[in-house]
This record gives structure tokens, C-alpha cells and sequence, in this order.
């Protein structure tokens, strides 16, 4: 909802501004059709983010709801509108699974608004569960377009110390 770039420049720039993170690549800005959402929604805008990270999964992903919440996102149920919303998609090789945090994320292998982005900046990293590479896992992909806008998301410099 609203500017989505603004959006996600402001969580990039927040998370790289938090101990134990830092903001290693940024994948160009993707614009998917709204599915399941209320008519004249806006196209989602996407990207995906490699950081270097020196916690948890689960300090991770506190971290990320908190970024969330000071963005201004309310749980208001499934497929709602929302200013924000940030994902683990891949933690290393690591695998994990619990009512909170499954990695890799549960969908990520079948939607390729997410697998375009991660394929960006890195085709040859390998799903833990399918032995697959991103790059391979994209193509294999059909579904609704996904368009790159061409636009990168402004990068903060300072990043925080790992």
C-alpha cells in the first residue's frame, strides 16, 4: 500500500541499520498482479535481499516482524493489504521447521515473484529441500508475469556491523 518503493528503501534501510545485519545485495524492483485481492489493488512490487546476518532464524524473523510494525503493518488477515512484508526465504543451507519459521519458505519454490528477484542475485543457490538451484527452480516455472522494472531500490551505505 502506498509508496512501495519508499516501502522497501525504508526496510532496507532500516535493517541494515541493526546490529548483526548488513545488506549484502539488492535485486532490482519486480511488478506482479495482485491475486486474491480486493479490485483496484495496486501491482505488489518486489525484490529480495541477501544479508549477512549473524543471529538465529528466529532472532531473524523477530527482527523482520518488528521492521514490519514500525512500518506501520496491522494483521489484518490473510492476503490483506499491507505497507510491508518481509520473508525468510533462505537461511544458508539450513533447513528449519516450527509454528513460526518453516525455511525454506514453504511456497517460495512455486512462485516466481520470488523466484525472478532471488534468481537475480543468486542463480546458483541451492534449495535445501528440492537440490534444485533458484535459477532452475524459476524456469521451471509457469504462472503470471512478472515484470522488472528496470528500477533498483536505493541501498543504504552504512550498513550495520556483522
Amino acid at each position: 500500500m502506498g509508496d512501495r518503493r519508499g516501502h522497501i528503501e525504508a526496510a532496507l534501510k532500516e535493517l541494515a541499520g541493526c546490529e548483526g545485519i548488513a545488506v549484502a545485495a539488492v535485486s532490482s524492483l519486480y511488478a506482479t498482479a495482485p491475486v486474491d485481492m480486493p479490485e483496484g489493488t495496486e501491482p505488489f512490487l518486489n525484490c529480495v535481499a541477501e544479508l549477512s546476518c549473524a543471529m538465529e532464524p528466529v532472532a531473524l524473523l523477530d527482527l523482520l516482524e518488528g521492521v514490519e510494525r514500525k512500518m506501520g503493518r496491522a494483521d489484518k488477515g490473510k492476503n490483506a493489504p499491507r505497507t510491508i512484508d518481509l520473508d525468510i526465504l533462505l537461511f544458508g543451507t539450513r533447513t528449519a521447521a516450527s509454528d513460526r519459521l518453516t525455511i525454506p519458505h514453504p511456497r517460495m519454490a512455486a512462485r516466481r515473484f520470488v523466484l525472478e528477484p532471488l534468481a537475480e542475485i543468486a542463480p546458483d543457490a541451492t534449495h535445501p529441500v528440492t537440490g534444485m538451484t533458484i535459477a532452475e527452480l524459476r524456469d521451471r516455472i509457469q504462472g503470471r508475469d512478472v515484470v522488472n522494472t528496470g528500477e533498483r531500490p536505493a541501498v543504504p551505505r552504512g550498513t550495520g556491523r556483522v
